[in-house]
């Protein structure tokens, strides 16, 4: 499968931003998808992820409140749906996709297989 991420930009604190993730070459079913943040010279830190096959998901404790994820399957997109940012949000976001994650490392990028390109978050002060 391949993944196109799409809807970073700049934002002030306090505003939303609603980042896609669409699939490609085949549908989600099957799969879990993710998304990492990785800050510059940093590994990837998980922020949330979404099982296609029911609705079980994560979501990080940093965004927790703030960010969800949810996903369509008819256009085959999974949505990071993000309030009230934060500076500290400010990160190249990353969609990723999985046929063998499990519950006990969803958090882990080595679960991934398939990654789309980053959309980079800018959030101002």
């Amino acid at each position: 499968v391949q993944l196109q991420a799409s809807g970073g930009g700049l934002v002030q604190a306090g505003g939303s931003l609603r980042l896609s993730c669409a699939a490609s070459g085949r549908t989600f079913a099957g799969y879990t998808v993710a998304w990492f943040r990785q800050y510059p010279g940093k590994e990837r830190d998980f922020v949330a992820d979404i099982k296609i096959a029911g609705n079980y998901m994560d979501i990080a404790d940093s965004v927790k409140g703030r960010f969800s994820i949810s996903r369509d399957n008819a256009k085959s997109t999974v949505y990071l749906q993000m309030n009230s940012l934060r500076p500290e949000d400010t990160a190249v976001y990353y969609c990723a996709a999985s046929r063998t994650a499990i519950r006990s490392n969803v958090a882990s990028e080595t679960a991934y297989a398939y990654w789309g390109q980053g959309t980079q978050v800018t959030v101002s002060s």
